[in-house]
């Protein structure tokens, strides 16, 4: 007699499954450093300005250098970094805006010319 031999219909022994895992995972503690880091430069280049369309035109500029930033930690660096300036540079950006939208509609002179 033969022994019994599994068609591969049901399986006879249990198989490791496949893991699939991120090559460069992304951290807390590094999404929280990128964005302390962040928060600490948009708030030191919008002191540079004196008064509103200086202080939109500084956190425009270093949100730009930040995001230049993050593409280079993208491709070379810490993602989880990259991810914390990427989110906290899009706040700032969307705290000035709303300052300038703000005055716009107050004073109905567009301030950043």
């Amino acid at each position: 007699m033969m022994p019994y031999s599994p068609s591969g219909l049901f399986p006879a022994g249990r198989r490791p499954r496949p893991t699939y895992r991120e090559p460069h995972p992304v951290s807390g503690a590094a999404v929280a450093a990128g964005a302390t880091g962040t928060a600490a430069w948009l708030v030191i280049f919008g002191l540079l300005g004196r008064d509103l369309a200086g202080y939109a035109w500084w956190t425009l500029l270093a949100g730009a250098l930040a995001w230049l930033a993050a593409l280079v930690l993208v491709r070379y660096g810490n993602r989880g970094v990259a991810t914390g300036i990427a989110i906290v540079t899009a706040g700032g950006w969307s705290i000035a805006a709303a300052a300038v939208a703000a005055r716009w509609w107050i004073g109905g002179d567009w301030p950043l010319w």
